[in-house]
């Protein structure tokens, strides 16, 4: 917000600079850089303080948006990031990695208005940033530890913001993740180009110095047994994602060529995590690759396509551009890097030669009435047409894939796989064992990070909430 409240008339919306497209492509850096300090400042001061902050209803934590810009703008740094961090643990990979064009940005007042929105994401990001790197920490001095301990399964973001919470409540907490590095798909699925992995790192060493202690390469049930956690530890947090990849049934998936998102992605990111001293996995120099899938992943995999040096990568999607379910901004990206969409085209089948894949066929799709007023999507007659496709990249989304563990311990899953949590009178995000507690892509299916960050942290409320009722109800038997 401003004292100047007509600012944004003067002073448009301006995001950072980006890296010329015929630069970026050529690497895997972040192609927008932080703002200066007075140009966050300047940006911040385009909020008019609407009275009704629609983006903080808008952004899934309920970030205190107009109360942080006013402290940007006053040159406030280190107050500005402490307040980002009292509803988001993780505000520099959200600034990053949320789409902000369907959350805060687009319910901004000045979007609506057609002023162009506050650019929050660039400033929540860039703020984060600085604070870190003048020194910045969680303050944890007046945090009293209570003697409980919880194991959280998975470094993924909602493991990450739960580990975070429950440090400031003065739990201390072991978190086990079968990779290498923390992060989940923050480290291994989204390319670097849209989140640097130092930024990771950073975030370790953070959680890190606040006590929160990492036990990387273990893997639950198969190097230390769930009922190892369940004896050693005070509670339990799943968040362990969804990595199970949506089969499209297309006839023709079993062709040399035809890949899915995740493998594709994951291999890269686990190269360039190496120093790319290694040859990509899929070697695209010169080839055409179709990509189907219109989310984020799909974004993801255009442009790691084009970086991997494809002729031509072509995004196939089903319904129209305004439908598609990523953010508008990644759509924008792959365009600008060279990608072609087509919309309103459905595959079909993969169509090979020799056992490798050659070419996709799709029909036209088109909205009508079923014959019961409702409108469904439905093939267009006569529209099939063949794709060439030297490879194919499966992005049709993902489902949760619990552990196998889970039945064995009253942790009772969904038709889809996902953890069923806070049923039956429980706690939020308490699953059917009273130990045990879920959030994040386990529970939702495959959802926003910033959704899993949610989760995260509100079921290390739960946790603390579960604790303290333990504690009163022991000492209520001891009395007795």
């Amino acid at each position: 917000m401003s004292d100047k409240l007509f600012q944004f008339l003067d002073l448009p919306r301006q995001p950072p600079r980006a890296v010329p497209v015929a630069i970026r492509v050529l690497g895997y850096g972040e192609i927008a850089g932080d703002f200066a300090a007075p140009d966050a400042a300047a940006q911040a001061g385009r909020c008019i303080d609407c009275g009704n902050p629609y983006c903080e209803h808008a952004c899934p934590v309920h970030n205190y948006i107009p109360n942080w810009l006013k402290l940007v703008q006053e040159g406030r740094l280190f107050e500005a990031a402490t307040l980002m961090h009292e509803t988001n643990p993780l505000p520099e990979i959200c600034g990053r990695v949320c789409p902000q064009d369907r959350l805060c940005e687009g319910a901004c007042t000045l979007e609506q208005g057609d002023f162009g929105a506050v650019t929050i994401g660039s400033i929540e990001r860039s703020i984060t940033d600085e604070a870190f790197r003048q020194g910045w920490r969680p303050d944890l001095s007046a945090v009293r530890e209570t003697g409980h301990r919880v194991a959280v399964v998975g470094a993924g973001p909602a493991g990450l913001a739960c580990a975070d919470r429950l440090r400031h409540a003065g739990v201390a907490v072991d978190v086990f993740d079968r990779q290498r590095e923390i992060g989940g798909l923050l480290t291994f699925g989204i390319p670097p180009f849209k989140l640097d992995k130092a930024v990771v790192r950073t975030r370790r060493a953070v959680l890190e110095g606040m006590g929160v202690r990492f036990h990387l390469g273990v893997e639950i049930g198969r190097d230390i047994r769930f009922e190892a956690l369940l004896a050693d530890y005070d509670a339990v947090f799943i968040g362990t994602g969804a990595y199970r990849y949506v089969d499209g049934a297309l006839p023709g998936r079993e062709l040399d060529g035809v890949h899915d998102a995740l493998p594709f992605l994951v291999a890269n990111v686990d190269r360039l995590l190496d120093g790319a001293r290694l040859p990509p996995v899929l070697d695209l120099a010169g080839k055409h690759v179709v990509v189907l899938g219109g989310g984020d992943t799909g974004m993801d995999c255009n442009r790691t396509a084009i970086r991997l040096g494809a002729a031509s990568v072509t995004c196939v999607y089903r319904r129209d551009e305004a439908s598609m379910p990523g953010s508008c901004r990644e759509v924008g990206y792959s365009r600008e890097e060279g990608v072609r969409f087509l919309f309103h085209r459905q595959p079909l089948e993969l169509l090979g030669s020799e056992g490798r894949v050659r070419a996709v066929r799709v029909i036209g799709t088109a909205l009508a009435d079923d014959g019961t007023g409702r409108v469904t999507l439905q093939h267009v007659e006569g529209s099939e047409s063949e794709l060439r496709a030297d490879v194919v990249i499966q992005a049709f989304g993902f489902r949760p894939s619990p552990p196998a563990w889970c039945a064995q311990h009253g942790i009772a899953l969904d038709a889809a796989g996902r953890v069923l949590a806070g049923q039956d009178g429980r706690l939020p995000f308490q699953t059917g064992h009273p130990k045990v507690f879920a959030g994040g892509d386990n529970v939702r299916g495959a959802d926003l990070v910033v959704r899993a960050v949610h989760d995260g942290r509100e079921a290390a409320a739960s946790i603390v909430r579960s604790l303290g009722e333990a504690r009163v109800g022991r000492a209520a038997q001891d009395a007795a």
